[in-house]
């Protein structure tokens, strides 16, 4: 069959097509697919991506294409998300699956994570939180591989699943490689690259729409939206792929690095806190607590984000966030917290340095602009000397970084530039053997 070159052609080349919308569908799918949705499931070529606006369809539709084939004997699907956390969230792909099938005759196994059908075909659930996730489908065999939320993943991860698509000889199954997301996310440039702006013969983009969707309250979700900034927003609601989340600070092609885990070897390490006290309460949006753990080697001078804590927490439970946090890093790792003015700042961190014995805890004094604190690491970033863990926390970490300081939060900006600042300031090299130092 040849490939066609856009979505629009597949409802233009067969006015029948639409007819399929008023006929019955699969039994095991209860929402009736749009001329978007149905557009998707008809088009042929290996990969396809349905992406843009928030609540556009993308997760009914990832999970129509995932269970278009279920009647036939030999299927195996696989639908992934990035962390075991978002897999079980409230309207997830699985919770969705579970909403969809769970008066069906398909079975659920939950030891193995997947969806049996009478037929023997197989609907898999499974997460890639670190790139060697990758391995524990290593032997597997899949005729459909789904990705909910692109942009979270690495391109490694993704192209590597390509190896998993295969079939047997004779088989009438055809393979697809399909995704859904919003912009936005770690992996916003490639996605873009991939799906948007580069031309394939056999790779398709579907926009979806907000008025897309007619199972969504759409004037009450635009509502939602408007309370988000500016970038976010047309991101979401308009499913604009080329608005950036750049502040005068940060830009996003300065982050191209990204790791599976923490790095290894002789490196000094630093957590350094900006504090806030400040619980949520209706109709206001107050500070964070953040702490986040920056390790630096000192020969290549290249730095990595290893960990942030973020939360919006009582005074009480503070301290004993940061205790436990730093019981968590080991005392190899040196605390610094910033100490605003006034005594209880500083009584506040002499009760933390007395119950860490043996810790090398310090307050460190804001000084200055805050511009002028995040410039040192700023500069560092523009260099490519700064690699981030791939880890959950990293999308918000990335959406608040990029947007300073016309953002609604700089708590990990102030927590990240202050750890910098910390490794560097504190850096005291040993001397060249045959000096004397004086």
């Amino acid at each position: 069959m040849a490939a066609i070159p856009d979505w629009r052609h597949v409802l233009e080349r067969d006015p029948r097509i639409l007819q399929a919308l008023r006929l019955p569908w699969n039994r095991y799918i209860p929402e009736r697919p749009t001329p978007k949705q149905l557009a998707f499931l008809l088009l042929p070529h290996l990969e396809g991506f349905y992406g843009g606006a928030a609540r556009g369809g993308k997760t009914s539709t990832l999970l129509m294409a995932a269970l278009q084939y279920v009647h036939m004997p030999q299927y195996r699907a696989l639908l992934l998300r990035r962390t075991y956390g978002q897999l079980n969230m409230p309207d997830s792909v699985l919770t969705r699956a579970h909403s969809w099938l769970r008066r069906t005759d398909a079975r659920w196994s939950a030891q193995h994570y997947r969806y049996e059908f009478p037929s023997g075909a197989v609907l898999q659930f499974g997460y890639l939180q670190h790139f060697n996730d990758v391995y524990q489908y290593d032997g597997a065999q899949f005729h459909f591989i789904g990705f909910d939320e692109l942009t979270q993943f690495l391109e490694a991860q993704y192209r590597f699943l390509f190896s998993r698509l295969s079939r047997q000889k004779g088989e009438p199954i055809p393979l697809r490689m399909r995704s859904a997301s919003n912009p936005g996310g770690i992996g916003h440039d490639w996605v873009k690259a991939r799906f948007i702006t580069s031309k394939h013969p056999d790779r398709f983009f579907v926009p979806a729409r907000l008025e897309d969707n007619p199972y969504v309250d759409q004037e009450a979700y635009r509502a939602s939206l408007a309370m988000l900034d500016p970038v976010t927003r047309k991101q979401r609601e308009e499913g604009d792929w080329d608005v950036t989340r750049e502040g005068a600070v940060f830009r996003r092609e300065w982050f191209a690095k990204f790791l599976d885990q923490a790095p290894t070897g002789n490196r000094r390490r630093v957590r350094f806190w900006d504090l806030a006290a400040t619980q949520p309460r209706p109709g206001q949006d107050p500070d964070y607590t953040a702490g986040t753990l920056l390790s630096i080697d000192d020969v290549t001078n290249e730095v990595a984000v290893e960990d942030v804590r973020r939360g919006r927490y009582g005074p009480s439970a503070v301290q004993g966030i940061i205790l436990r946090t730093a019981e968590a890093d080991g005392r190899r790792v040196a605390v610094r917290i910033e100490q605003e003015p006034g005594a209880s700042s500083k009584v506040f961190i002499a009760e933390i340095a007395r119950r860490l014995i043996g810790y090398d805890v310090q307050p460190v004094l804001a000084t200055g602009p805050k511009a002028l604190r995040w410039a040192p690491f700023a500069t560092h970033c523009q260099k490519r000397l700064v690699a981030v863990v791939n880890a959950p926390w990293i999308v918000e970490w990335l959406d608040e970084i990029l947007t300073v300081p016309d953002g609604r939060h700089d708590d990990q900006v102030d927590s990240v530039a202050g750890a910098f600042n910390c490794l560097i300031s504190e850096y005291r090299p040993r001397p060249s053997v045959g000096f004397l130092e004086v």
